[in-house]
């Protein structure tokens, strides 16, 4: 017996098929019980019918609840009436597992969920976003190594902040301190002088003492580092890798974007106009002039002026040349003016926030042992990231993706909990 997904069985469209899968939704009477199967692809309804099996065989059926495994092999054919489209009149099942008292049912609570998040995962809701969710990673891959990337990986253990001290968590390691990584990026630039252009996707650990529903304890960086880059390089590399992604997802995820009820007109746009880069300064010029919100140069922008600012643009908008005081100590300064950095954030339409971190990074050492010393950090720690400035320097810089923020854009969600399988936050670390 050959098994095929739901989805073959429904793009052979009739005849005898074999599937297997969990208990969606179940109805019944005596004469018939109506089974939503749910498999990796989709659901399709099948129907038992009380004549075609013995008394007992059907007292079988009769009892599977919502979530029981079974095997299932009948003649499918057309019916605008089922779920899908389709409908299995079953002549064979056999049960795989049975299934107790499913504990999700409709409307409950979203702490309630998360509660029970390692059976909400089965729903058609979390499936969808959770295979956008894949595409993303494969399309941000796919990009990169079309570009000639290498794909590489830096440790998740270190010793020194590279975003900022108070949002490391500390560990114990063997009676030492260490930390979780924010970022691979210090480890990157070493090791881009060895391979060149690279890229990486791994988690990163953020101490955020947070509880908006756009932070995450714990989260997915998909980074890039490139070596004889310019400021512009980074802005290009960072629309071409967004719109190849949004594009992707469009073409391959159609179905998961129609469970999500994703209005796909708010992404399109993304692929056909050219993404807008303004400075900081002109971000604020705007928001005094259009959103009435004065915000006083050299502070940086928060959630509700990001939002405010993003009112004004359907595609994602590059912000550029943010004061230095407000950023890390190896972006490099603008030669021009030496107040702001060559950095920028990407922020995302409707709302979403930073997408994007970008900077060209500061060749120079004197200028990062000066910054690290402005920052209170003693240089002594950072050795080895100072050394890569010593042995033959270079202009290079990167960025690092908050997948988790994209996808919650793409899937239109509420919660950037809602983009990740098992999230963590201040409160939330199990299951």
């Amino acid at each position: 017996m050959k098994f095929l997904s739901i989805k073959e069985a429904m793009k052979k469209g009739k005849g005898k098929v074999s599937i297997r899968g969990w208990i969606h939704r179940e109805r019944g009477s005596s004469k018939f019980k109506f089974i939503v199967l749910r498999d990796f692809t989709n659901i399709i309804q099948c129907v038992i019918k009380a004549d075609k099996f013995t008394t007992k065989k059907f007292k079988e059926a009769d009892k599977l609840q919502v979530e029981a495994s079974m095997e299932v092999t009948g003649t499918i054919k057309k019916d605008k009436r089922a779920p899908t489209g389709f409908e299995i009149e079953v002549k064979e099942f056999k049960i795989i597992g049975e299934s107790e008292s499913f504990p999700i049912q409709k409307n409950q609570s979203k702490e309630f969920l998360a509660d029970n998040r390692h059976l909400w995962i089965r729903s058609r809701k979390m499936q969808a976003i959770l295979k956008i969710r894949s595409t993303v990673f494969q399309a941000f891959r796919e990009y990169f190594n079309k570009e000639g990337f290498l794909e590489h990986h830096s440790p998740m253990f270190q010793s020194t902040q590279c975003e900022g001290g108070s949002t490391l968590f500390k560990v114990d390691y063997f009676g030492k301190p260490l930390y979780l990584t924010q970022t691979w990026q210090l480890h990157a630039e070493a090791t881009m002088f060895s391979l060149g252009k690279i890229y990486t996707i791994a988690p990163s650990f953020r101490a955020e003492k947070s509880k908006t529903s756009r932070h995450l304890t714990e989260y997915w960086h998909a980074e890039m580092e490139v070596p004889f880059s310019d400021f512009k390089m980074l802005q290009d590399y960072a629309e071409g890798m967004t719109k190849h992604i949004i594009k992707t997802v469009l073409k391959t995820n159609k179905e998961e974007l129609k469970i999500l009820e994703r209005n796909i007109k708010k992404l399109e746009p993304t692929i056909k106009k050219k993404f807008p880069r303004i400075t900081y300064t002109k971000a604020l010029e705007l928001l005094a002039k259009k959103k009435k919100m004065k915000v006083k140069w050299g502070k940086d922008l928060r959630t509700i002026e990001e939002d405010k600012l993003m009112e004004l643009y359907d595609t994602p908008v590059i912000v550029t040349h943010y004061p230095k005081k407000v950023k890390a100590f190896y972006m490099k300064e603008d030669k021009k003016d030496k107040n702001v950095v060559l950095g920028f954030d990407m922020l995302g339409p409707e709302g979403y926030g930073e997408l994007v971190g970008a900077s060209q990074r500061e060749e120079d050492i004197k200028k990062i042992i000066s910054n690290l010393k402005l920052q209170k950090e003693d240089p002594k720690d950072y050795k080895f990231y100072l050394d890569t400035r010593r042995y033959g320097s270079i202009p290079h810089g990167g960025f690092g993706l908050g997948v988790e923020r994209l996808v919650s854009w793409i899937c239109g969600l509420e919660n950037i909990k809602e983009s990740i399988a098992f999230p963590r936050t201040m409160l939330r670390f199990s299951p």
